[in-house]
């Protein structure tokens, strides 16, 4: 779905620009940070989600100028495996060990585009992480036309990386 043509007009930057600067920022942070290097973005447009099984989501709240959130979808199987390809060693279960991982990649996802909304990020504060992991949950967060969510691939499987953007 995307965004409305008044966030478009708010943030000064067009979607297929603001699509284009997301897709930099997870591969360059997948790629230096997670330390996966093989990530493809999928171009297809597809709703926010909202309903999740096995899975797991790390989220980032936005405040300030532009509202909303950054998020990271994935199943709980490719969680396991960017945690430890992030802290390099063998992870096997759902953990600490991965809700942190996954928190700060949510993190570093969202810290790089809250300068896309503002020109210095300055005024967009981050919240401290949160991840959910379950076999069955959804989550709902803002409305249509607010949310710019991106399909990647890596491992052999699919993840999503949704930004909510509200204006109010």
């Amino acid at each position: 779905m995307a965004l409305k043509q008044s966030i478009i007009e708010q943030l000064g930057v067009s979607e297929a620009e603001l699509t284009r600067l997301l897709v930099s920022d997870v591969c360059e942070i997948f790629s230096t940070m997670v330390g996966v290097a093989e990530i493809a973005y999928l171009p297809r447009e597809i709703e926010n989600p909202t309903h999740f099984s096995n899975s797991v989501t790390a989220m980032v709240g936005l405040a300030g100028t532009s509202n909303g959130m950054v998020c990271l979808h994935s199943s709980k199987a490719l969680g396991l495996w960017f945690t430890a390809q992030m802290l390099g060693m063998e992870v096997t279960e759902v953990d600490d060990d991965m809700d942190d991982a996954l928190g700060e990649i949510a993190n570093m996802i969202g810290g790089s585009f809250k300068h896309h909304l503002s020109n210095s990020g300055d005024n967009i504060k981050l919240s401290t992480p949160s991840v959910v992991t379950g076999s069955d949950y959804s989550i709902t967060s803002g409305h249509p036309g607010e949310s710019l969510s991106l399909v990647f691939q890596a491992g052999g499987e699919e993840f999503i990386i949704s930004a909510i953007i509200s204006m109010d």
